[in-house]
């Protein structure tokens, strides 16, 4: 009998800059429809790793499978199943929110409506104000429904609620949690321990560019002898939350 396909299959991941080895041996088994959230302090090795899996940077050594396909030799077919939002992101200023999401959902043979993606991430009120003029909150959530427009079946998040009040950052939860019905699978990049426990189904703990534990929000607490996640994490990592933020 065959094995189901992993949504995102990395193995052995390398990726050094000059003397600098930012990530070191990283694996991750992430299956359809799992949220895996990929958690560690600045530096550790988080975003390059997810730029691996997304095929924007290629590895020095290692494999990444995106629902069986290569990111950097499959990249046409890729683009049509995975989605990106990346911690920055850099759109045409002058576009409006309506221009970018039409933009958009024009490289997508079946798009999500406008009217879905703009209620997804709460834009409707904003939807003729141009880029440039809205708020590091408000671009944040453009990039996420810009990363949804293609309906795809693996979306990576980066940073998915950095600067957003406690209002957008439920709404951005529901989102989620919604993706999830649909089966999607999510690859979760954050800092916040609340959001990852009640979002994730499993968290890799990354540090120093290798991946120090796997296992479930509970898994952790339990393996660490901790109270809680944010004691969990500094019982694995040596390190205090402060460091994250």
């Amino acid at each position: 009998m065959t094995a189901p396909t992993l949504a995102i299959d990395a193995k052995s991941l390398h990726k050094r800059y000059g003397a600098k080895t930012a990530v070191e041996d990283v694996s991750l088994a992430v299956h359809p429809g799992e949220v895996l959230g990929v958690l560690g302090t600045n530096g550790a090795g988080k975003t390059t790793t997810v730029e691996m899996i997304a095929g924007l940077r290629r590895p020095d050594r290692g494999s990444v499978k995106i629902l069986g396909l290569d990111p950097q030799q499959d990249r046409t077919k890729v683009r049509q199943l995975l989605g990106v939002q990346l911690q920055q992101a850099v759109l045409h200023s002058a576009l409006t929110v309506d221009e970018l999401i039409g933009l958009y959902r024009t490289f997508y043979p079946s798009p999500r409506p406008a009217e879905e993606l703009l209620e997804l991430v709460g834009l409707r009120e904003q939807r003729r104000v141009r880029f440039e003029k809205l708020s590091g909150g408000q671009q944040q959530r453009l990039s996420i429904a810009l990363a949804l427009a293609g309906r795809p079946r693996v979306v990576i998040l980066d940073e998915l609620t950095t600067g957003l009040d406690p209002r957008a950052r439920r709404q951005m939860w529901k989102t989620i949690e919604r993706l999830v019905e649909e089966n999607v699978t999510i690859l979760l990049v954050s800092h916040a321990m609340e959001e990852v426990e009640r979002l994730c189904d499993r968290i890799a703990l990354i540090d120093a560019g290798r991946v120090i534990a796997l296992d479930t929000p509970a898994g952790l607490v339990a393996r660490s002898g901790a109270k809680n996640l944010d004691e969990a994490f500094v019982a694995l990592t040596g390190k205090e939350l402060e460091d994250a933020e």
